[in-house]
């Protein structure tokens, strides 16, 4: 898949286009991605993505708190994997979203990604205050020789649900119903940095997560039986995301153990994916008893891994 990050950079080859945030790219999504890929092979189109970052709600209402499933490149990885051809990230601005209807249609989809068909939600609204519906993108479509494919209400329901329930899960620490809805392991993914070494003191060494972008959704605090790829191999481990209060730790940090695994990781972007919730961050009265824990929080986790995955 190529991304892009321009309108402009889009290749001339006549595409069948989807428009939207696509955050989770989460089952629901799937499905749309899977029409858009299908009908692409059949008339011989380009399969395009058409995004937006930051996300609309960030500029227009100044939202900075909002959290994304996604990270721009995770997102990009997935879309990738599901057979779409381009991804075009436009930046959303103010003077983007001020565009007419008629503007975005003509020079946004047709002159820059040369449209020949679209995917779109029943209910999608477009172009300067959103007030134009599908019915004028229909009638664009005739006049710019283009098919529009109406995403039903009950398709468009299902991934407002999910969406929902995956923040909503992952917020009460349940990955097991946010990978049923993701289609996939949720993940984290972020630059492994030197910490206060503290669990390599008492056997438990690990590697500590900076996620750079401040809008990721972090999952409830607690620890996770997790898994990372290193050269294509399997590397099961165990997550904290906390404060560490046993030793009077303050700001949240995102620490993974791994199991037989010595390598040098620091410094290297990895993506840990959560496979089940173990149990809340506790204080316990002293780093003896913490060990004592995560002995058993060890022996928990490779139970797990092996009666589910070997």
């Amino acid at each position: 898949m190529k991304i892009k990050s321009t309108l402009e950079s889009y290749s001339k080859n006549n595409s069948i286009v989807t428009i939207g945030t696509f955050d989770g790219v989460h089952i629901g999504h799937q499905k749309i991605i899977g029409q858009l890929v299908e009908l692409a092979e059949l008339k011989n189109l380009q399969a395009v993505v058409l995004t937006f970052f930051p996300h609309p709600r960030m500029v227009l209402q100044m939202d900075a708190n909002i959290k994304l499933i996604n990270t721009i490149d995770e997102k990009s990885k997935l879309l990738g994997a599901f057979g779409v051809d381009h991804l075009v990230i436009k930046e959303f601005t103010k003077d983007f979203s001020r565009l007419t209807a008629l503007e975005f249609v003509r020079d946004v989809l047709v002159n820059k990604l040369h449209i020949k068909h679209i995917i779109i939600g029943y209910d999608h609204r477009f172009g300067r205050n959103r007030t134009a519906n599908i019915s004028d993108l229909k009638e664009f479509g005739e006049i710019y020789d283009f098919e529009v494919t109406e995403i039903s209400a009950q398709d468009i329901d299902a991934v407002t649900v999910s969406s929902t329930k995956i923040r909503a899960a992952l917020d009460a620490g349940n990955i097991k119903i946010a990978n049923s809805y993701l289609g996939y392991n949720f993940m984290l993914t972020g630059s492994v940095e030197k910490g206060k070494s503290l669990g390599k003191k008492i056997g438990f060494p690990t590697a500590n997560l900076h996620i750079e972008e401040s809008f990721k959704l972090i999952p409830k605090n607690g620890v996770y039986v997790v898994k990372s790829y290193f050269e294509d191999t399997a590397v099961y481990g165990m997550m904290n995301i906390g404060t560490n209060p046993t030793v009077n730790g303050e700001d949240q940090t995102i620490e993974v153990h791994f199991f037989d695994f010595d390598k040098d990781i620091y410094h290297m972007s990895i993506e840990v994916q959560l496979l089940k919730w173990l149990r809340s961050e506790q204080k316990f009265n002293s780093v003896e008893a913490l060990k004592v824990q995560l002995n058993l929080d060890r022996d928990t986790s490779l139970d797990y891994i092996k009666n589910t995955y070997d």
